[in-house]
């Protein structure tokens, strides 16, 4: 720039095209001050020094050649890297400052503090090198930061600083490792007016799944206090996902998840201004950061930045403790998923794992079995094991190194915005964060497996275990008539299978969200009463705590929990079946066993659509129905179909019905669709009649073939007598499908023999058949056997 060209410039005279001015990080904060401020982004205002002020003051020092040695010596295997970086970092901080630039620097700041009407106003002050945050290439955390800075001498001592952090080693090991010449990359610093999150709230969030690459959600992550803790990852956070595609409709709650974090500390600002962590009280641990209007909030400015710079984003933000105004404080491409191959699809599955030793959340979907290297400091890398599993308490910047030679990576804190799960991400690597204690419960050379392949919740398990891994080519597949779907059941993997060309989801398992995310036995929250066991009392407290009427958990857990199936695919059809669990199984949830009769064969007993309209099970059928409400009301996902199961008689369809009804599930109001599993012979042989009840029919073959043959299909002694393809059985879906049709009703057929048996396959679209729901991992091969078998037809 000409020399008469200021050294500093403010923020709304910046865009994003300046990022050779002033770097990624603070063009687009400029640009977003500029473009957004009139779309209700809200951006802290500020300035920044250009990268010619950061050139003058090298020149000023003479300092150019000095580190060009440093840098050589290197190179050249003369010195270390920690040497290399101190002796250049040193040289930096002992330099003066141009006059010209301090009276800019000075001057702004002055102005920034007079427009705040506070003298010595507190500021962030942000380092932004001019090769960071571009597409290809993620800088973040490679320089320093310095939060509430006041004060005219502080704030150019927090300048010269961010100039010295240029030479971290770990920003002097990336831009080797990329190929970046290290004097053609310069630094601006950003200064911008602290938001007071110490008394507030502060986060992370991307407006991609981060670890799907799902286009569709929006990621947040928030604790209590400033927004370092979650971005390094020393602080559990609370996590909520939004669905983007509803965020412009007035009236609906498309949150899709709220995970309670322990948030067990948080960051404040002290006495003198510095920021330092502090426990989080009892009351901040049990309670979301974020309301749901915050929530909403956030999301809607995720969308916007978004939509504005064309590509997904990672940002960060913070909330005014004393105004609780929300403003977004950093954002940049995100630049992992959406680099990510989009025609392969790959899948990890263990064989045989060991006993489970560890939970967290996972980060990617890989799996590595390997020996456990615990470190838990810094300066202890030296110790670690190439190719090992390296396990400690968090991570930061000056780990990348270490993490580079690691198979995979367990922490004890962290959430998935955290410094070590986005790392892992950009390195390929599996792991798992925020486990809570593995450096405890972990040892030095222990064999162990780390999957992130079951979903959300990552394990790490004893032993080494075999581990498949697949790969699908989706480029080319065919596109049958016959529609396609999935059938799933955990949430936490729904969304990875977004890029699978599906028709829908053919069989959505109530009862697995209710296992996994309610716990608790419906009819012991309804009647709370009747739960007499003082230990089974205190759990359900301890899982309701925060919710009124104990009833609302289940309803608000159960909708949350559907919701992430409904949405990887909206607007196609999810058919949810309403809870299958036998007595036995119901027994198992928390507070059941007062609940349930003790049957000799409950696989034929006291299940399905009889239990619905019972008074033994009617309050609970009703939480069930108020969550499937919320789910298509509330939330919006009018995509979702009802499925009632093992429904013996038209007669007691029309209880069902009834009692659905009751509680806003009518069928055809609002475009309520509502089938029936065909798993019992009357299904069949009274198909007309059901036909007359139920839009749409679902073939489970199991039970089918169980009660058309008389076959206990649990019996090991008849297994070989247990056949999908008997004629007898063969005999029954083909006439469901005639009968059906007549009726113009439609029939689906959920099972996997389709997928181990082409000829099966066939035979169901020579039959017919209107859809196919398998597993994600036969798709593709169900997908080319119906296309095979309607080309031969």
């Amino acid at each position: 720039m000409p020399h008469s060209a200021p050294p500093v410039i403010s923020f709304d005279k910046v865009k994003r095209t300046d990022t050779g001015l002033v770097g990624g990080k603070n063009a687009s904060l400029g640009e977003m001050i500029q473009a957004l401020g009139a779309k209700g982004i809200r951006v802290p205002p500020g300035f920044a020094t250009t990268a010619d002020a950061y050139r003058d003051y090298l020149t000023a020092n003479k300092l150019e050649a000095r580190i060009r040695q440093e840098l050589g010596a290197l190179a050249a295997g003369r010195t270390t890297l920690p040497k290399a970086g101190k002796a250049i970092r040193a040289l930096i901080l002992g330099g003066d400052w141009p006059a010209r630039t301090a009276q800019a620097v000075l001057a702004q700041y002055r102005s920034l503090s007079a427009a705040a009407g506070q003298p010595d106003l507190p500021v962030a002050v942000r380092s932004s090198a001019t090769a960071e945050d571009l597409p290809e290439a993620s800088f973040a955390g490679q320089q320093e930061t310095f939060l509430n800075v006041r004060g005219e001498q502080a704030l150019l001592e927090a300048c010269r600083k961010c100039y010295a952090s240029l030479f971290t080693d770990r920003a002097i090991s990336y831009r080797r490792i990329h190929g970046f010449d290290h004097m053609k990359v310069a630094l601006s610093v950003g200064v911008q007016q602290m938001v007071r999150a110490g008394s507030g709230g502060a986060g992370v969030m991307f407006s991609i799944d981060t670890e799907s690459g799902f286009p569709d959600a929006v990621l947040i992550n928030a604790a209590w206090g400033l927004g370092e803790n979650v971005v390094q990852g020393a602080v559990d956070p609370d996590e909520y996902q939004v669905f983007k595609p509803f965020l412009d409709t007035p009236g609906l709650t498309p949150i899709l998840e709220k995970r309670l974090g322990a948030k067990a500390v948080k960051m404040i600002q002290d006495r003198d201004g510095s920021p330092r962590n502090v426990p989080a009280s009892k009351a901040e641990r049990a309670q979301y950061v974020l309301s749901d209007d915050d929530i909403l909030l956030l999301a809607r400015q995720a969308k916007v930045i978004e939509d504005h710079y064309g590509c997904p984003m990672d940002m960060e933000w913070a909330r005014d403790g004393a105004g609780g105004r929300i403003y977004i404080v950093q954002a940049r491409p995100e630049t992992v998923q959406s680099r990510a191959a989009a025609g392969t699809l790959r899948s990890y599955a263990v064989t045989d794992p060991g006993r489970v030793l560890l939970t967290g959340l996972s980060v990617g979907s890989g799996a590595v079995a390997g020996r456990v290297s615990i470190i838990e400091s810094a300066d202890d890398i030296d110790r670690f094991v190439d190719g090992s599993v390296l396990v400690t308490g968090t991570t930061d910047p000056d780990w990348v190194p270490v993490m580079k030679r690691a198979a995979a990576i367990v922490t004890d804190h962290g959430g998935r915005t955290s410094h070590a799960a986005i790392i892992s991400r950009e390195l390929g690597l599996p792991a798992i964060v925020g486990c809570g204690n593995a450096t405890e419960v972990l040892h030095d050379q222990q064999d162990v497996t780390v999957s992130c392949a079951g979903g959300e919740q990552g394990v790490v398990t004893e032993g080494l275990s075999q581990i498949a891994v697949t790969e699908e080519s989706l480029a080319g597949l065919p596109r049958p008539k016959t529609r396609i779907m999935l059938n799933l059941a955990n949430p936490g993997a729904a969304l990875r299978w977004w890029r699978l060309p599906v028709d829908g989801v053919g069989l959505a398992r109530m009862e697995f969200v209710i296992s996994n995310a309610v716990r608790v036995h419906p009819m012991a929250l309804a009647r709370f009463d009747q739960v007499t066991d003082p230990g089974t009392r205190a759990a359900i407290e301890a899982l309701t705590a925060g919710y009124g009427p104990k009833t609302e958990y289940f309803v608000d857990r159960l909708a949350r929990g559907l919701s992430r199936i409904a949405a990887f695919c909206h607007p196609k059809p999810v058919i949810i079946r309403m809870s299958d669990f036998k007595t036995n199984e119901y027994a198992d949830l928390l507070g059941g066993q007062a609940f349930e009769p003790a049957e000799e064969n409950p696989m034929i007993g006291f299940r399905g659509a009889s239990r619905y309209y019972s008074d033994e099970y009617r309050d609970g059928f009703a939480l069930e129905c108020q969550a499937i409400a919320r789910l298509r009301g509330q939330m919006g996902f009018k995509n979702v179909v009802v499925m009632i199961p093992f429904c013996r008689t038209p007669e007691e369809a029309d209880k069902v019905l009834e009692v659905m009804a009751e509680h806003g599930l009518k069928r055809g109001q609002d475009g309520l669709e509502v089938y029936v599993m065909c798993e019992i012979p009357s299904n069949v042989l009274r198909a007309a009649e059901f036909a007359e009840r139920f839009d749409g029919f679902s073939i489970g073959s199991n039970d089918l073939t169980q009660l058309t043959l008389g076959i206990d299909r649990d019996s090991g002694a008849l297994a070989d007598l247990f056949r999908e393809d008997d004629p007898a059985v063969l005999w029954m879906i083909e006439t469901v499908i005639r009968e059906a049709h007549k009726a113009g009703s439609k029939v689906g057929f959920c099972g996997q023999a389709p997928s181990n048996n082409p000829d099966y396959a066939r035979r169901l679209v020579e039959f017919g058949i209107d859809s196919i729901s398998v597993t994600p991992d036969s798709f593709v091969q169900v997908l080319r056997n119906a296309a095979k078998a309607e080309d031969a037809g």
